[in-house]
């Protein structure tokens, strides 16, 4: 799943509002602490407010309130140099007044694991700010009561506690924003499948439609051309057969007009329900319309009435016929004056046989194709996983051999098999 990606901390956002409020709340601390140290000698001394020490307090505070408003941007070097900003106290103000600068410390860390920095350098940052913090607190001990060991232990237990709790807090908070993020891409992956697929449907539709239209085009328009053909011979000849001519083309002119106005409802709201379904059987009604237009078409069907189609799936039933009517097609167009022949096989196992084969044209060759008419039907035989043959034969003409399973379950995932050119 691709994710878009993040902004550079370069362009992370200040924090003036959260280094107002550590600064704030540091300087507040150190204004206490005089009445603290009077209810408790053992605390050390404080410097007064006034005095050169306790503006150099205020200056550091001062400073790591900055870095605080800076850590989201710079997080690997801000928060160690928070850390290192106090040692200036361990030698100018020593004892209890170093305590109040893990107010900007504890801000920091939380601000710099938020911000996510690449998380080998984020470690390495913590790292280093965990022993700044424990060799700050030491050598102020140092400094006031003198080393020790138990000196050592507590200045590490107060780096680890300083370090590890709003490092565990940024985790935590981190985490939810990572899974918030997750969720969001997720869905946005999800919109982007569902657009693909969408698309993929409506383009897979346009094809279906374009070879529909191909098919109504090109078997009736090669009707209407040959009975055109006829008519022209027929005006000074024979009248009377010219004027029956022009019916049969003002009949076949409303059939594409039929055809395609079903092809149009089906891309309304409201299917057509009485719409015939073309079957196997309606391939001798289809055999007798393009005699009726001058072609010379043989049907050979099972005298047993085996060739109806039984068995076969009601897409298969369709595939077999735009095969038929699409072969017709090619035929009156690429080999004119050609005899053709139509046979629908006996079913043998699972298997219905249907072949149109035409023979030598007796008209001029109107020269090569352009192949869709062959890759339409090569396409529709596959969704049915039906098997489609065709090319040259013997005899100087060319035959469509389509296979249909019969009560078979129809796989569909087969891979297309290569196409050779189209050139009936």
């Amino acid at each position: 799943m691709s994710r878009p990606v993040r902004p550079s901390q370069r362009s992370a956002p200040l924090h003036p509002v959260t280094a107002t409020v550590c600064g704030l709340v540091s300087i507040a601390l150190l204004l206490v602490l005089p009445s603290a140290t009077a209810a408790d000698p053992t605390l050390g001394a404080v410097p007064g407010p006034g005095e050169a020490t306790w503006w150099t307090v205020v200056a550091v505070l001062v400073l790591q309130a900055v870095g605080v408003a800076w850590v989201a941007r710079f997080p690997t070097t801000a928060v160690p140099a928070l850390a290192a900003l106090p040692l200036v106290l361990v030698w100018v103000a020593p004892g209890v007044v170093f305590t109040v600068t893990v107010v900007a410390e504890m801000a920091g860390v939380f601000l710099a694991v938020v911000a996510r920095p690449p998380r080998r350098r984020l470690w390495v940052a913590l790292a280093s700010t965990a022993l700044l913090l424990a060799a700050g607190q030491f050598a102020n001990e140092a400094r006031t009561s003198g080393p020790s060991a138990a000196g050592a232990v507590t200045s590490l237990l107060q780096a680890v506690i300083v370090v590890g709790f709003p490092l565990l807090l940024g985790l935590v908070i981190a985490a939810q924003r990572d899974a918030d993020d997750a969720r969001r891409y997720e869905v946005q992956a999800l919109r982007r499948e569902q657009d693909a697929l969408l698309q993929a449907a409506v383009s897979q539709q346009r094809v279906a439609m374009s070879r529909e239209l191909h098919d109504i085009a090109a078997h009736h328009m090669s009707g209407i051309a040959l009975m055109a053909a006829a008519m022209d011979r027929q005006i000074d000849s024979d009248p009377a057969a010219a004027k029956g001519s022009a019916r049969q083309i003002r009949e076949q002119s409303r059939a594409v007009l039929d055809d395609l106005r079903r092809l149009v409802g089906l891309l309304r709201e409201e299917a057509d329900a009485a719409r015939p379904v073309e079957t196997v059987a309606a391939v001798s009604a289809l055999v007798a319309t393009r005699r009726a237009a001058g072609a010379e078409i043989d049907l050979v069907m099972p005298a047993d009435g085996s060739g109806s189609g039984a068995g076969v799936g009601p897409l298969a039933h369709l595939v077999a016929y735009r095969m038929v009517q699409e072969s017709l097609a090619n035929a009156a167009a690429h080999a004119p004056g050609a005899r053709c022949v139509v046979e629908i096989g006996e079913q043998h196992g699972r298997r219905l046989t249907i072949t149109v084969r035409n023979g030598v044209p007796t008209g001029p060759d109107p020269g090569p194709g352009g192949g869709f008419g062959l890759v339409g039907m090569a396409e529709r035989a596959q969704l049915v996983g039906a098997d489609l043959v065709y090319g040259a034969i013997p005899d100087g003409g060319w035959e469509v051999r389509l296979s249909l399973p019969v009560d078979d379950t129809i796989d569909t995932t087969r891979a297309p098999a290569p196409l050779p050119e189209d050139s009936a």
